[in-house]
């Protein structure tokens, strides 16, 4: 029997995006997953999108937070509610190549990974290519995603039977990557797919446009979460701001 994948999507206000995200899923060449799409109580229409592809496709689920607690929660409750023996995850408003999910798990079988990311496109929210590329890193270890994160959220899947699952650290901003820095404490390396299977959706609104707001994100991440000294969490906001500026990530 073929393994289950789980795929992790939190959901807020994606009405508009959603739709497109779920039958990116459904066009997949490897049938055997689920979608646990967990709701941080959308005010918009979001519950009625989703509902109308439940009825299609059963592969699909739905679960509505009893109150709007971040991303972070979102996640993990997903992950909480995942049946699967691998995890997958994809954002509300992100696309899958229809190939993603069979090439990354048949990547990770054939090298006995159990952690990895593939390269991915950036879109518009029309779906427009703005002409740029994010290429994965052959692997990269805990102090690499520290220092700059080359892992797009869209594009991780993991091996549960081997990793298990976690808590999402519950910060509002850059909590995915505080996510694979607790996954890289058990699993020394994540390993990258060259190959694009994911368009990432920049949004003019978006969580994570305002720079200036993630410095204190990353200070949080660094100095709280990951008990980092001063002097690195300072060298750390530095480098990457200094990645911002130049435009490199």
């Amino acid at each position: 029997m073929e393994n289950i994948i789980s795929i992790i999507t939190p959901s807020y206000n994606s009405s508009e995006f959603i739709g497109e995200t779920i039958e990116s899923v459904i066009k997949q060449t490897y049938p055997n997953w689920e979608m646990i799409i967990v709701d941080d109580c959308s005010t918009d229409n979001t519950k009625e999108v989703v509902e109308k592809y439940i009825q299609q496709d059963n592969r699909i689920k739905y679960y509505l937070l009893k109150n709007n607690s971040g991303a972070a929660i979102a996640r993990t409750k997903a992950m909480e509610l995942a049946t699967g023996e691998y995890i997958a995850f994809l954002d509300s408003d992100d696309i899958w190549i229809e190939e993603k999910l069979e090439k990354q798990l048949s990547f990770m079988k054939k090298n006995n990974y159990y952690f990895t990311c593939t390269s991915y496109q950036q879109i518009d929210e029309n779906r427009n290519s703005l002409n740029k590329t994010i290429k994965s890193k052959k692997k990269t270890n805990y102090n690499g995603v520290l220092l700059s994160c080359p892992v797009g959220n869209s594009t991780v899947m993991y091996d549960v039977k081997k990793l298990g699952k976690f808590e999402v650290p519950n910060i509002k901003k850059r909590n995915d990557d505080a996510l694979w820095l607790q996954i890289l404490k058990k699993e020394k390396y994540i390993y990258g797919i060259p190959e694009v299977l994911m368009k990432y959706r920049v949004r003019r609104n978006s969580i994570s446009s305002n720079k200036l707001d993630l410095i204190k994100y990353h200070w949080y991440l660094y100095r709280e979460i990951e008990k980092i000294s001063i002097t690195r969490s300072i060298f750390h906001i530095f480098y990457w701001g200094f990645l911002k500026v130049c435009k490199i990530k």
